[in-house]
Parts: structure tokens; sequence; C-alpha cells
């Protein structure tokens, strides 16, 4: 790969990425907002939604977050209603995480939202899949052992 030495903003994948990030979590903001969730709390919820119980271990290494960023989204979720936690009887140090009724009935209200910001990108679904797909291998990449650029 040809290596330019003259930095441009708009040429930059880090800014576009940057920009589409900032964009669709302020489509989502009102939206979550009307179901009483912020963005990370959302990603948290999702992780529930799929899997029905985690523990908080889990949930971080999902989303690719420390433990401690996990805690308060936790702690917020838990005092609003949508999930329990319950340590495990045999390892005191594991936390499940189960959904209360109340959070599992919040997946219908998200459902609707998601389709909202979906809709809103303009994205057919094969173009959606492949923009989805190609930004999944691009975190992998990164998170890769970096090769060594002369």
């Amino acid at each position: 790969m040809a290596y330019e030495k003259t930095l441009r903003l708009d040429e930059q994948i880090c800014f576009a990425l940057y920009a589409a990030t900032n964009a669709v979590t302020r489509a989502y903001r009102p939206l979550l907002a009307e179901i009483q969730l912020t963005y990370p709390q959302y990603l948290v919820m999702m992780v529930l939604w799929q899997d029905r119980r985690s523990t908080s271990r889990s949930i971080a290494e999902r989303l690719q977050l420390s433990a401690n960023a996990v805690s308060p989204l936790l702690d917020r979720l838990e005092d609003a209603g949508f999930i329990r936690r319950l340590r495990d009887r045999r390892d005191r140090r594991v936390v499940h995480i189960a959904l209360t009724e109340q959070g599992s009935a919040l997946e219908a209200a998200a459902s609707k939202a998601q389709h909202a910001v979906l809709c809103r990108t303009g994205l057919d679904p094969d173009a959606h899949h492949r923009l989805r797909d190609d930004l999944a291998a691009l975190a992998v990449h990164m998170t890769a052992e970096p090769e060594v650029i002369d």
C-alpha cells in the first residue's frame, strides 16, 4: 500500500467513521429517549434481547468494552427495572444478568427505533449487509497484531 504523507481530513477513513458514528448515534438518541434508554444502554439490552441472559463479563466482551464501562450501564438498567443481577452461587465473582418483564417488553419499541434508523440510512438491504460486513472485517483487522511498516 502506498503511503501518502499529506493529511487531508476528508480523505481519512477515521474521520468518515467518526462522522457516520455520530450521525447514527444522533438519529437513535430521540427514539431511544422515548423508551428511556441511552445508546450504550441500548447496546447492552440488544445483547440481552438476543441471548436472554448473560454475565456482566460476557456483555463487556461482546460490546468490546471494559468491565468498568459496563458496570454503570448495568446499574442504571437495574435501577430502571429493565434487568436484574444475580450472583453465581458457586463463584460470587460472576454476576448473571437477566431481563425483567419490563426489559423484555422494550424489545418491540427498540425494534421500531432500529428500523427507523435503518430507513434513514437510505441503504438497500444488500448495501446495508455489505457495509456491516465490511465494518466488522475492519474491526477484526484493526484489533489484530499490527504489521510493521517501514
